[in-house]
Parts: structure tokens; sequence; C-alpha cells
């Protein structure tokens, strides 16, 4: 346990895997080799651990929990498991929004929706309720903010409830709605400081600049790295790289200090400071990379893809714009497709890290520990008609990807439009006089790694589906 409290899975899993060979009928030997395996995403093992374990010990409300959590991570069936662990712990809300997410997958999107509303008539403050409920509607089709607003007529007073009504219209991208819920929270709560922030936030990103400058100064300095990468951001889009960098550096080295990258990576660019090419301009730091299958197996790995899009939106605070994004971690998923991708996938990732330059101190990305090597997240997007993705990062993780597996026949004239292809260090909303750092044309079986704090996006295409899969390995501990 201790080595799993200090994020050391790789070292225990073969220890509790012989544990677990001496002591078949014991669950809680059967219980750390689940734990463990699940930590190194080692699904398949974890399912088949928890599930003996269960046999063992079906009163144990953690070990059920276990079962039905590796099932629907492993893309088995769920639900049913997640109702027995909710039998036996009715009060643990986690239970609950893992038995939503797993009637989700199984096509029961109406069960998981009456199950969270049923949970927030009698316990309406119950924040992460209502942003799963908001994630699982914004995925069908259905009005997101629907539950968090109903809660707010019960309880106008609550400030949680209204920082949650404005952040869920952020992420839906809908900044009228959020103006009207800030407007809203300012008159019961007045203005806090943090309602300000949100407020010069929304200013900004509808274009009122001079009102999000006295909003910011109203706010005064930041007081985290989340206040600092908004102020930035606002800085930026107003043309005021220098002011922007001043803003951000003193964040270096403090707690959540990879979400001042990204914009410290455009603050220096447009102010041509060479601390730019430091961080981004080594080529090496982008790979580009066939991952090995005949296009008979890239079209079969593509038809098992599809089935897995069974949502009708894109989901909240995501980049896709025009089309759909497949719920969960998908390469922890145990069907023998999604095994053998995972592996091929890993195996070029370690071919990235061994051809990286030399560890940098302070550097986001050369970092001087690089293993283990770990999937943080991983996911399908399925684009059609003009679909596309707008510019983004993944501060939280290491390196990411595109994977292209279908396209459409043409994507137009190539270079002469560059029409679906992907761009590195483009931030139009923000800075769009900047031109992309690097242009890569999708080719089907093309894997594309970079730095987790590199904006990237997609130009649209015509018409056509355009079919990836993606993820982002995460940051190895440096401790």
């Amino acid at each position: 346990m201790a080595l799993l409290r200090a994020d050391f899975p790789e070292l225990l899993l073969p220890e509790a895997r012989a544990l677990a060979e001496r002591h078949p009928d014991n669950p809680q030997a059967l219980q750390m080799l689940g734990l463990a395996a699940r930590a190194c995403g080692e699904s398949a093992l974890a399912l088949t651990a928890f599930a003996a374990a269960a046999q063992l010990a079906p009163a144990d409300p953690l070990i059920i929990h276990s079962h039905a959590r590796t099932a629907l991570e492993a893309g088995a069936p769920a639900a049913d498991l997640f109702a027995a662990a909710a039998r036996l712990a009715p009060r643990d809300g986690s239970v609950m929004l893992g038995h939503a997410a797993a009637l989700l997958h199984e096509g029961r999107a109406d069960d998981a929706i009456t199950l969270l509303e049923r949970a927030l008539a009698v316990s309406p403050l119950w924040v992460d309720g209502h942003r799963s409920l908001a994630a699982l509607r914004g995925q069908v089709g259905q009005d997101p903010l629907a539950s968090t607003e109903q809660a707010l007529t019960r309880h106008p007073h609550a400030p949680e409830l209204h920082h949650l009504a404005i952040s869920l219209a952020l992420q839906a991208r809908d900044l009228d709605r959020a103006r009207a819920a800030q407007g809203a929270a300012t008159t019961v709560l007045g203005t806090p400081r943090w309602l300000t922030v949100l407020a010069a936030h929304i200013a900004s990103e509808q274009g009122a600049m001079t009102e999000a400058d006295a909003q910011f100064v109203a706010a005064g300095p930041p007081a985290d790295t989340n206040e600092a990468w908004t102020h930035a951001r606002h800085l930026l889009r107003a043309g005021q790289p220098e002011r922007a960098a001043a803003l951000l550096e003193p964040w270096l080295g403090q707690p959540g200090e990879r979400a001042i990258w990204p914009y410290l990576a455009l603050a220096w660019r447009l102010a041509n400071d060479p601390r730019h090419q430091w961080l981004e301009g080594d080529p090496r730091l982008v790979g580009v990379y066939d991952i090995g299958l005949a296009p008979a197996e890239l079209a079969a790995l593509a038809d098992h893809l599809r089935q897995l899009h069974f949502a009708t939106a894109a989901p909240l605070d995501q980049s896709v714009r025009g089309g759909t994004q497949t719920d969960g971690n998908l390469l922890l998923r145990a069907e023998a497709p999604i095994r053998d991708l995972r592996q091929r996938l890993l195996a070029i990732v370690e071919r990235h890290i061994a051809q990286l330059p030399q560890p940098e101190r302070g550097h986001p990305t050369l970092l001087a520990n690089r293993a283990p090597v770990r999937i943080a997240g991983s996911w399908s997007v399925r684009l059609t008609g003009a679909g596309f993705h707008t510019d983004h990062v993944h501060p939280q993780g290491w390196f990411s990807s595109a994977l292209y597996l279908a396209l459409p026949e043409t994507l137009g004239d190539g270079a002469a439009d560059h029409a679906g292809w992907l761009t590195l260090g483009e931030a139009r909303d923000i800075a769009p006089g900047l031109t992309p750092l690097r242009m890569i044309e999708p080719q089907p079986g093309r894997l594309v790694l970079f730095p987790s704090t590199m904006w990237h996006g997609t130009r649209p295409f015509t018409a056509g589906e355009r079919l990836t899969a993606a993820f982002d390995i995460a940051r190895p501990r440096q401790d």
C-alpha cells in the first residue's frame, strides 16, 4: 500500500502477482493485485483479479466497487455490478457516478439521467452530481445546465452552484449564457473576488476588452496559477505579450505551473523572446510515425472504434466541433484490437522519448526522469461534415498525440488549402496573427507526438469522415 500511495505500482505489480498466485483464495491478495494492475493500466488483469476477489468477498463494498469500476474501464458490462455496489454503499457518490457512466455506455442514457436526477432532487447541492449530469446531457444533445439552474431556484445563495453554472456555460461555449449566469450570481452574492475574475474572463472572451481590463484591475494580482493564465490570456488577446510574460514568469515552479507554459510560449513567441526557441524550437520534440498496420487492419480498427461513438454531440469543455468523442479511457479497454493498438502506441512513444534531447533544468518537456511511460487518458474522435478541432492544449500531460485511422477520400488540394491538417503552435482565438510552427498532413496509420503544452488544432475539411484516436502520456514524477 505504501508503494501505491507513493505512485510506484510498477514495482508492486510483480510482487502482487506472486502474492495472489500463492494465496488464490485470499480476497485481499487478489485486491492488491487488482489495485496494482489498475494503477499500471493493465485493465484486463485488474478485472480478472477483482472479479475473483468479488466472488470471495461479495459483501466487501470496496472490492465490489473496484470490480465494477475496472469492468467499466475495460469496456465490459458494468451497470449491474455498480447496482450491486450501490446496495452495499447507497450513500457513496462515486458509486452512483460510476453507475450512471455504465448505463450510458450500455446505451441507457435515459436511465443514467434519471438516476442522477433522482439523487440531485434529494441532494441539490451535490456539485459532482450536477457536473456529471451536465456532461452526460451534453453528449446526448440535452441542456447541460438544466439541473444546476433548477437547484439554484431552491438554493439561490449557494456560491458553489453559481460558480458551477458559469463554468458549465463556458464549457458549453455559450458566452451569453455565461454572462447571464454571472449577472445572476452578482445580484445575490455581490462581487466576491472569484466572481470578479470570472466576469473579467467572460468579458475578454466576448471581446469587451475595456470592461475586461477594468474587472482584472478590480480583482487585483492573481492568487494562483489558474488566475494567472486567465489574465495572461486576456493580455495576449489584447496584444500585450510582454505584460503577459511578466505576469506568468513568477508562477513558474509553483503548483499548477503546467497550465502556465502554453500561454508563456505564446507570450515569448509574440515578444520575439529567444526563450521560445528553448521551449518549443527543437524539432525532436515532435515526432511523426507510422504504426505499422496494413490498410485492412486499419479499416477493421476503424470499424471497431465507430461502434464506441454512441454520443450524438461533442462533449463539454473539449476542442471537438462537428463530431463526437468516445467516453472513458479508450486504451484501457480490454478488447483485442484495443490491446494491440495500445502495445503499438507505447512502443512508438518509447522510441520518441529515446531520441529526445538531453534534460534541461526547468523545461516542461525535457525532463530528467522519463519513466515510467503511462497513458493518462485516451479517446477517439469522429468528425464529419466540416468538423475540426479548435486550438487547445493538454497541460496535464507530458506528450499528446493524434493517430489518423480513417479519412475522407480527398481532403482538398493538399498543400493548397491544408484541409484537415494538424497545426502545431497556432492559437487563432488568442493570437490570430501567429502562423503555425508546423503543419502535418494526415495519413491513415500516421501517429503524431508532440509536447502536451504545445497549442494544436486542425483545419476544417469540406465533407466526409475523419476518424482519429488520441492519448496523453502522463508526466513522470521528478522527485
